[in-house]
């Protein structure tokens, strides 16, 4: 689930890749936690875990129970869990979170990042979405939202305790000033914003005061990340978080695309997680060079974790990688129905659907191989790459024919059916960048067929990545593939998701 650092002494960025935007982050003593958004799925922001800021894996989703994220039905993808900020004051966990179209403004508490997160405790005196949260030497809670505003809240009762006021909003007239960070450092209070939207002209700015209200600032360097205007691979970068080492040494968090083919360029994994470092100049932050591949840090870093590649459903439980659309209903969705099996009932009738019965994990890793065995013969399903409602391929089985559909906006169509004989079949996808051909190249190729008993893969249908991308599809999210049910009941015995790429 994470980067990883190499053999040559690099690392990897991004060091959490796949669709995971909006990062913020804490460090307690030697331990590292950051949270992610997730939007219209469940279990909601996951919850990673690191000991040197390049290694992570994935301890949790901190909105793992109806009882703290519900997603309703006709809320539309995008919508659901924004822009979570991670804190750490008086021995305690603390998440505060917007959940667009339904409950608003919430906040969360823990004394373990891994769980049980509390139940959420409303904010209704909250504005806005992208809520921080910072204490003050008087142990006062600010909370800063986009826009930009800041108030004084009671974090125990949700209590405002003043009205909300303007701050530094950024540059004048720039769009979209968001994800605020208020920060005590030294002798200065620093506001860190991002602006500029979050497609290829976002950007990270700062200003400092000698208050958590300001005046405040504005760096002279502003804005101090941005990769509008030129060829870097990494773009959209911004919505960042500051954290300092036990060596005091600093890094800043943020998110990146890493678009492919040719114009204008397509994102299909989604906003990931990238690590930069930062020095200090005159009381400003200075941040370094984003690369795919950076210098790694000088402070010792902890051992690859392994990541499985395969899930064969022999727990009760999935492991938190999973998701879905909007819910998780038990009695849809289980592994103790068929012992080593996973067992969906469907609800919606396909992946058009908001009610679709779903289970994914993100894509994240441009070149990969996805496959999985599927027992279809009491009801109709198979694997998808999904991007939203309108935007999703799958190759799906039933008891006697194998078909590939592509829905791409008002469109659905059938790419291809094969006729099998009854039982067990495996179904894959294998996805690889499209080759170079001219400026209207997409950026990769999804394959869709099936695993012949002699392991020969046949491809049914081949299909373009631009399609599942933000750039055609809007939004915010990155592709997710999973397992789906379209009628009946499916079972699944194990799925495999393969790369031989760092990210």
């Amino acid at each position: 689930m994470s980067g990883q650092h190499q053999a040559d002494g690099t690392v990897a960025n991004p060091v959490i890749p796949g669709f995971h935007p909006d990062p913020s982050i804490c460090r307690v003593g030697d331990d590292y936690y950051l949270v992610c958004s997730s939007f219209e799925y469940f279990p909601g922001i996951p919850v990673f875990h690191s000991r040197d800021l390049v290694n992570w894996s994935q301890i949790g989703n901190a909105l793992d129970r109806p009882s703290q994220l519900r997603l309703p039905r006709d809320m539309p993808s995008s919508a659901g869990i924004y822009a979570p900020t991670l804190r750490h004051h008086n021995g305690r966990f603390w998440l505060i979170v917007t959940n667009v179209g339904a409950a608003g403004n919430v906040l969360f508490t823990a004394t373990d990042p891994a769980g049980p997160w509390s139940d959420p405790l409303p904010l209704p005196g909250v504005p806005g979405i992208d809520p921080d949260l910072a204490w003050d030497e008087d142990g006062t809670c600010w909370c800063t939202v986009a826009g930009i505003s800041q108030l004084r809240l009671d974090p125990v009762t949700g209590e405002n305790l003043s009205e909300p006021e303007r701050t530094w909003s950024g540059a004048p007239g720039a769009q979209a000033p968001e994800a605020p960070h208020l920060y005590r450092i030294g002798d200065y209070w620093y506001l860190l914003i991002a602006e500029g939207g979050t497609e290829r002209g976002h950007c990270v700015s700062i200003a400092r005061g000698d208050s958590p209200t300001g005046p405040f600032e504005p760096c002279p360097a502003n804005p101090i990340l941005t990769h509008r205007s030129t060829h870097h691979p990494i773009q959209n970068t911004g919505h960042a978080d500051l954290v300092q080492a036990p060596d005091g040494s600093w890094c800043l968090v943020l998110l990146g695309a890493r678009p492919g083919g040719g114009t204008p360029g397509w994102h299909v994994l989604g906003r990931e997680t990238f690590l930069v470092p930062v020095s200090w100049v005159d009381g400003w932050p200075v941040v370094g060079d984003l690369e795919l591949e950076m210098p790694a840090p000088g402070w010792p870093l902890a051992p690859v974790p392994q990541v499985p590649t395969r899930e064969d459903f022999d727990q009760a439980e999935l492991h938190p990688q999973w998701i879905s659309v909007r819910e998780r209903r038990a009695e849809l969705c289980g592994t103790e129905e068929r012992a080593g099996w996973l067992t969906l009932h469907a609800a919606g009738g396909s992946l058009d659907e908001p009610d679709a019965v779903f289970v994914g994990r993100r894509q994240q890793h441009r070149s990969c191989r996805v496959r999985t065995l599927v027992d279809a013969y009491a009801g109709r399903g198979g694997l998808a790459v999904r991007l939203d409602e309108q935007h999703h391929y799958e190759i799906e089985a039933d008891a006697g024919e194998v078909r590939v559909f592509a829905r791409i906006g008002p469109l659905r169509t059938e790419v291809a059916v094969r006729s099998l004989p009854v039982g067990p079949v495996v179904l894959g996808v294998d996805i690889a960048p499209a080759p170079p051909q001219d400026a209207r190249t997409g950026p990769d190729l999804l394959s869709f067929g099936v695993e012949e008993p002699d392991g020969t893969f046949t491809v049914l249908g081949t299909l373009d990545g631009r399609y599942l991308s933000t750039e055609v599809a809007g939004g915010f999210t990155g592709r997710v593939i999973g397992m789906y049910a379209a009628s009946g009941t499916v079972h699944f015995d194990w799925f495999d998701y393969e790369t031989e790429q760092p990210r």
